[in-house]
């Protein structure tokens, strides 16, 4: 199997790309975004202080704008037909003159122009001028969420590498629940799963691999015992002792795409009051997951799990809506949200995780990565979701 997406998809992507601009009567079009950077060109790279962009012209020719460390790189592997870059940042003479000169040269002046960010923008302490400084045009217009919006749908090259993403997640994730044991450290047992994970995972993928992100892992991110109750706590190397509730996250980037396997699993024993609390969880995932079908609002989804924390009395145990899209990113758009009324359609990919968080005793949630089908869901992450599944 090709552990990438394909030179004519990428293509694909453009001409689609090339038809957005024709509807918002653009005639060129530059872009900022790294994912969708990526998306449009199969171009991976680190955003620094150094500005990179993405411009089309007014004949639909795709340029990339870069740094002169990344030419070659580009060249190599980015799928469009030019690419330019300038010295340094920021460098005597600054990047976005020699956009300006690009922009100049392209035939951008006194056009239509489509943008996602007037302006490259970077935390890495990077000052610039925007684009509408550079150039006079036409007119300025916002191309935000376009693309977007293109990569709510996956292609079945895409779905392949999710699913490729979901397996080594299952490794991973097995190893965690192998290691976990009273008495150990945090870091101490997701070192261990994630390096094996990793290693089994290179030994037989071979070269074809290419993770563009993070290779397989396995972590509590600092969810073990009552800090689990804390939904995005961070690592802080906790002792796990007996009866510690935990919450896991386990993935593999595959050619950038990712996963999510979230499973929450207790220390050798489990009181009834931590069985309870799972049990909710696990109910309100199973409503969450018999409520997605194509054709109804992602609203709709998270109203019927709101409806069920209410019937039990837990509504202020939830802090969350109950999931998202992912793909190219660990969260995309649209939401399992009471304000996002985005229709579900088959080939959507997303993940469906209602949590339960309960001070002093931990949090309670489990995550899987769904495929939308024309009929409901095919679940693509297949960790065991049971109780007795999950006491380490």
């Amino acid at each position: 199997m090709l552990l990438a997406i394909p030179k004519g998809e990428f293509q694909e992507r453009q001409q689609k790309f090339f038809h957005k601009l024709t509807e918002k009567n653009c005639d060129a079009a530059v872009i900022f975004s790294v994912t969708d950077i990526f998306y449009l060109t199969g171009f991976h790279f680190h955003p620094t202080e150094r500005p990179i962009g993405l411009f089309i012209d007014p004949s639909q020719k795709v340029h990339l704008f870069l740094p002169a460390l990344e030419h070659e790189h580009a060249e190599e592997y980015g799928i469009v037909d030019h690419v330019h870059s300038y010295p340094e940042y920021p460098g005597i003479k600054h990047p976005m003159e020699y956009l300006k000169e690009l922009l100049l040269q392209y035939g951008f002046e006194n056009k239509t122009v489509g943008y996602d960010s007037l302006g490259y923008g970077s935390s890495m302490g990077y000052r610039g001028q925007s684009i509408d400084q550079l150039i006079s045009v036409k007119e300025f217009v916002s191309l935000k969420w376009v693309i977007e919006e293109m990569r709510y749908v996956k292609s079945d090259k895409e779905i392949e590498l999710i699913k490729e993403s979901c397996r080594w997640g299952n490794l991973a994730h097995r190893l965690l629940q192998k290691y976990t044991k009273a008495g150990l450290s945090e870091i101490e047992i997701t070192s261990k799963a994630s390096m094996e994970a990793t290693m089994a995972m290179i030994e037989t993928l071979g070269s074809e691999y290419k993770p563009h992100g993070q290779t397989a892992y396995a972590i509590f991110r600092g969810q073990i015992g009552p800090e689990s109750a804390f939904p995005h706590a961070v690592t802080q190397n906790l002792v796990l002792r007996k009866g510690d509730t935990l919450v896991t996250g386990a993935a593999a980037d595959v050619f950038g795409y990712k996963s999510e396997l979230e499973r929450t699993m207790f220390v050798e024993e489990v009181s009834n009051e931590q069985e309870k609390y799972f049990q909710h969880m696990y109910e309100a995932q199973d409503v969450a997951l018999s409520a997605i079908k194509p054709g109804i609002p992602y609203s709709a989804v998270e109203a019927t799990v709101q409806k069920y924390f209410k019937e039990a009395g837990i509504t202020e145990l939830t802090s969350h809506h109950t999931g998202h899209n992912i793909g190219l990113l660990g969260h995309e758009a649209p939401f399992f949200d009471l304000g996002d009324h985005t229709e579900i359609k088959p080939g959507m990919v997303v993940t469906v995780e209602p949590g339960i968080y309960v001070k002093g005793i931990g949090g309670f949630r489990h995550s899987d990565t769904v495929l939308v089908t024309d009929s409901g869901i095919e679940m693509l992450t297949y960790y065991p979701r049971d109780l007795n599944s999950l006491i380490c």
